[in-house]
């Protein structure tokens, strides 16, 4: 007797027919490829349809810092959303977003003590860059309105912060794009052809490189630098020792806006609250997004600095630029029980404490021919791949694409982890779990990473 045909999953139908996904190829699933199904989430781990599971290793876009399933955000939703689910604060302010930007102001370094809500990242990048035009047209200086950022940066993908990013490949699409934005080199000191055994004499050689750049434009047209404190696009570029005091002095010297760009840094990513913090500089603008609510409600925004926010304080002047959702009543609120979650379980410290436990068990992956690097901060980091641990020999395109997209991929996700096999750079994997994990959950991403990795070697 004939076996009925099997039909197919209802969602999967969905999601293969309907769903433009992100960032996504869609080749594999309409040709028939099943699509990777999320549908439950528990502490550090996400479940798929058919109820496996997997340890979230980028919390899910390095962004669910509480962890999967925390009730008390999803109760803190439910009671807003009953109270008063939405009101713009186009001139008008409530409750949930006037809090939640007193509590941001009293955390973040001296004198940024503004608040601007946006709906997300990027729209925090494009927000920081309009702002600091505007600002230098109120303050007679019209002409500074170039920025300058890094080469291999990911700002985000309206098109003023597709701009300011450094991948060539991401804006090709999209061009032209807005002008004005130039670049600098980051901090990749596994990369350096300058001062590599000197990790002071290069970041000094990099942040000189900004001076020259801004010298060179002219100092009366530039009027920001956008710096991640570590750059995610490339595989988590920390900064060398003393990069961060010698921008600042540069900033200063020639009246540049210094724009810390803290939407994967910011809310305990790095150990502490702000990522500037961590590395001992003060900003001029910080924007921010993703934990700033675990992810359990879309939110961003920027931090300003009083000095900016002067010019707007009397009179008729107005920064006329807004979102539809900045400052969302539930993003708002569930922002502030995630907050009250980071004090009562000192989410921050945890990964201050352990964050070099974190780092010595990814280290461990060193023996393995195939892994050139493993940098990083806090609970964020990059192990990038080489195909000479001696040479630091890179993969070609093409073998970068048989090894990230055509092995990596799945098969890290196979053996239960779900992270990052980027090639915007160099090849590397991305690691950044949820701020809850301990040594267990260090030692299954290890473990799963040693597994995988050793088998990608044996292919190539």
């Amino acid at each position: 007797m004939t076996e009925p045909a099997q039909q197919p999953d209802p969602l999967q139908r969905a999601a293969r027919d309907h769903l433009w996904m992100h960032f996504a190829r869609h080749a594999p699933a309409q040709e028939g490829g099943e699509i990777p199904m999320i549908v439950r989430g528990e502490g550090a781990y996400v479940y798929d349809a058919a109820g496996r599971r997997y340890l979230d290793g980028l919390s899910g876009l390095f962004t669910v810092q509480a962890g999967h399933g925390r009730e008390e955000l999803a109760q803190a939703a439910a009671k807003q959303a009953a109270e008063l689910a939405y009101f713009p604060i186009w001139s008008y302010a409530h409750p949930a977003a006037a809090e939640l930007a007193e509590r941001l102001a009293g955390l973040a370094p001296d004198g940024l003590d503004r608040v601007f809500f946006t709906a997300g990242g990027g729209d925090a990048v494009e927000s920081a860059w309009k702002l600091a035009k505007q600002y230098f047209k109120l303050t007679g200086k019209p002409t500074k309105h170039k920025v300058i950022s890094r080469a291999v940066a990911y700002h985000g993908t309206p098109h003023g912060a597709l701009s300011l990013t450094g991948l060539p490949g991401v804006k090709a699409p999209f061009e032209p794009l807005v002008p004005s934005a130039f670049r600098v080199p980051n901090t990749n000191i596994y990369r350096a052809t300058e001062h590599r055994d000197d990790p002071e004499a290069f970041g000094r050689w990099a942040a000189d490189r900004i001076e020259e750049l801004i010298e060179f434009e002219g100092p009366d047209t530039v009027a920001a630098v956008f710096l991640e404190p570590v750059q995610n696009a490339g595989g988590c570029f920390p900064p060398p020792p003393g990069y961060f005091r010698r921008v600042r002095e540069i900033c200063d010297r020639h009246d540049v806006l210094l724009v810390s760009d803290e939407v994967i840094c910011a809310f305990g990513r790095l150990g502490t609250m702000f990522g500037a913090e961590r590395f001992g500089y003060t900003p001029d603008i910080i924007t921010f997004a993703k934990g700033v609510t675990s992810g359990y409600a879309p939110l961003g925004g920027m931090l300003v600095s009083d000095r900016l926010f002067e010019p707007f304080r009397h009179g008729t002047t107005m920064f006329a630029h807004g979102y539809t959702f900045g400052g969302h009543p539930v993003s708002a609120a569930v922002a502030l029980a995630n907050l009250d979650l980071f004090e009562r379980e000192d989410l921050t410290g945890h990964v201050m404490r352990t964050r070099d436990a974190f780092r010595s068990t990814l280290e461990r992956l060193n023996d393995l021919p195939i892994v050139g690097d493993v940098r990083g901060d806090g609970f964020f980091y990059g192990i990038e791949l080489v195909k000479d641990k001696g040479t630091r020999e890179t993969f070609d395109a093409d073998e970068s694409e048989r090894l990230l997209r055509g092995f990596l991929d799945k098969a890290l996700y196979d053996a239960g982890l779900y992270c990052r096999a980027d090639d915007r750079g160099d090849p590397v994997v991305q690691i950044a779990p949820p701020l809850i994990c301990d040594q267990g959950h260090f030692d299954e991403i290890e473990q799963i990473l040693r597994s995988v990795l050793t088998d990608a070697w044996a292919r190539l």
